[in-house]
């Protein structure tokens, strides 16, 4: 990892006493090498600058309660990274979740009878994040809906945990669930039949 910068008590105080404070950017220019450097060492595979955006974001948050105080919570750069850490491994589990959500599918399609051949899967994969992408920005489907199947079947997050969140049953948050992987399935039979119909137009 770089060189650790030298702590600024001033500039941290000045943080925590406006968010909007214009020393932000000479806190980035001197933390984000170390974060990018931190990054690099610890997670190679996530993307360091969503990464460390997410991070200033928490700190914006956290900054107003924040005191530096060394003696007794560590060094700053410590407590720095330890929020790095936690938004790369839940970056990280998104992701693992995401993976699973294409897995379930696919294993759902390859039952339906669907071929199971690499380049078919990686097909399969493109139209399914498409029709994934749809499916969140459709407006005639209820926020509340989408943010519930986001929780429980791409981040992850146990049924029982999302169904107290949102103060309901947690039969409710099943059968969200259930409905939105059918209009899921709904939506990638449409974008194949479009991929068919351009092929044929091509005569392939």
């Amino acid at each position: 990892m770089s060189n650790i910068p030298d702590t600024s008590t001033t500039l941290l105080k000045d943080l925590a006493r406006d968010s909007q404070h214009a020393r932000w950017g000479e806190f980035v220019a001197r933390y984000q090498p170390m974060m990018e450097s931190f990054m690099s060492a610890n997670f190679p595979t996530v993307d360091a600058a969503d990464a460390v955006q997410e991070t200033l974001i928490a700190l914006i948050e956290t900054f107003p309660v924040y005191r530096y105080v060394p003696e007794e919570k560590g060094s700053f750069h410590n407590y720095l990274t330890g929020i790095l850490r936690h938004k790369a491994l839940k970056m990280l589990a998104k992701e693992s979740h995401r993976s699973a959500l294409h897995e379930a599918y696919a294993k759902d399609a390859a039952v339906g009878g669907a071929a199971s051949g690499a380049d078919d899967g990686q097909w399969r994969d493109a139209l399914f994040e498409i029709a994934l992408q749809q499916f969140m920005a459709d407006d005639t489907v209820a926020d509340r809906t989408k943010r519930i199947f986001a929780r429980v079947a791409i981040d992850g997050e146990k049924p029982e945990a999302v169904a107290k969140a949102f103060g309901v049953e947690r039969n409710a948050v099943d059968q969200i669930k259930s409905r939105s992987m059918t209009r899921l399935r709904e939506l990638v039979a449409a974008l194949e039949k479009v991929d068919d119909a351009r092929l044929a137009d091509r005569g392939i």
